[in-house]
C-alpha cells in the first residue's frame, strides 16, 4: 500500500488552494505521482472521478465496484483506493482537494461522511450536464486563465460541483429523503469520532457525551443508517483496517494488535475470527493464493 502524504502539493493547481484537476489525462502527472496511483494508495485528500465515456473499476475499502458514463466514484482521507485498470483512453475528469479547502467552502455536504456507504454517484441526464459544465469550467479556469485565477472564483464553482454530488448521492436513496441533516450530521461526527483515534479503545458512552448526545440516540441513529449498534460498527471498522494492514502490508499478528490498540493479541485474533469468519492465518493464505492467480 503506497502512502499519499504531499502528492496533492505536487500537483496542484492553484498557488493559495490544495487542489488539481484533470481532464481526460491532458496534464501529465510526474512519474512517481503515476507510480503511487495506479497501485493500492491510503488517500490524504479528497478524489473524485467522473466518467463521461468510458468505464473504470475501482476498489475502496476492499469492496470493488465499476463505474460508467455519468458516474462518479469518489474516495475520503483515510480510505484505501485502487483504481483497475488505469485507462487513459476514457473520457473523464479527475478531481482532488484536501481538508482545508474544504474548510474554505461554504456548505455543508454530508455525503463526505459516506452515510449510505456508497463510493459511487449516480446522475440523473440534467444533472450529468450540470455536472460537466462546472467540471470544464473549474478545468478552464485552472489551466487556461492568463491570470491568477481568484480563490473566491475556484472556490464558488467548487462549492456548486459539490452541492450536486451531494443531491445526487442522496437522490439515489430516496427513502432517506425525508432524514434531517441533524440526523445524518450526527451519524457522520460519530463515524470521524471513531476515524480521528482509530487505536484508542472507544466508549461509546463518552462519544455519545461529545456528541451532545444520549447513548440510546446515538444507538438509535447509527443503527437507523448502518444497520449494527455504535460498538459493533466500531469493531467493523476496527476490522476492515486489520484486513487492510494484512493486504496492503508486511505485519504479524501481534504488531497488528498492538497497532490498532489491542493489549491483547489473543482477543484481537478471536475477534477477528469472530467478525470476518475466517482466523488472521486463514485469511492470509487465501490472499496469497489469490496473488497467484
Amino acid at each position: 500500500m503506497e502512502e499519499t502524504k504531499g502528492l496533492l502539493e505536487k500537483i496542484r493547481q492553484h498557488d493559495k488552494l490544495s487542489i488539481a484537476l484533470n481532464k481526460d489525462c491532458k496534464i501529465a502527472l510526474p512519474d512517481d505521482v503515476m507510480e503511487i496511483l495506479v497501485k493500492p494508495h491510503r488517500l490524504s485528500f479528497y478524489y473524485f472521478q467522473y466518467i463521461d465515456v468510458g468505464s473504470a473499476i475501482f476498489k475502496t475499502d476492499l469492496e470493488e465496484f465499476t463505474i460508467r458514463d455519468g458516474q462518479l466514484a469518489f474516495g475520503v482521507p483515510n480510505q484505501i483506493i485502487t483504481k483497475l485498470p488505469y485507462d487513459k483512453s476514457m473520457l473523464h475528469y479527475a478531481l482532488s482537494f484536501d481538508e482545508q479547502t474544504l474548510t474554505l467552502l461554504p456548505g455543508s455536504y454530508p455525503f463526505l461522511g459516506n452515510p449510505l456507504n456508497a463510493n459511487s454517484i449516480t446522475f440523473d441526464p440534467m444533472a450529468q450536464e450540470r455536472v460537466k459544465i462546472i467540471l470544464l469550467t473549474l478545468f478552464q479556469l485552472l489551466h487556461f486563465s492568463k491570470i491568477q485565477r481568484k480563490a473566491e472564483v475556484i472556490l464558488a464553482y467548487l462549492h456548486t460541483l459539490m452541492t450536486e454530488f451531494n443531491s445526487a448521492y442522496f437522490e439515489e436513496h430516496k427513502g432517506r429523503e425525508m432524514l434531517s441533516n441533524s440526523r445524518i450530521s450526527k451519524y457522520i461526527a460519530f463515524k470521524l469520532a471513531v476515524e480521528t483515534n482509530m487505536t484508542e479503545q472507544h466508549d461509546v458512552n463518552n462519544i455519545a457525551e461529545s456528541l451532545a448526545m444520549t447513548s440510546n440516540s446515538l444507538y438509535r441513529t447509527v443503527k437507523e443508517f448502518s444497520g449494527v449498534s455504535p460498538k459493533e460498527w466500531i469493531t467493523n471498522r476496527l476490522m476492515l483496517e486489520a484486513q487492510r494492514k494484512l493486504q496492503y502490508s508486511t505485519i504479524s499478528v501481534k504488531e497488528l494488535a498492538y497497532s490498532l490498540g489491542f493489549n491483547d493479541p489473543g482477543y484481537f485474533s478471536r475477534l477477528f475470527k469472530k467478525n470476518t469468519g475466517r482466523s488472521v492465518s486463514s485469511y492470509l493464505a487465501e490472499l496469497q493464493d489469490l496473488s497467484r492467480n
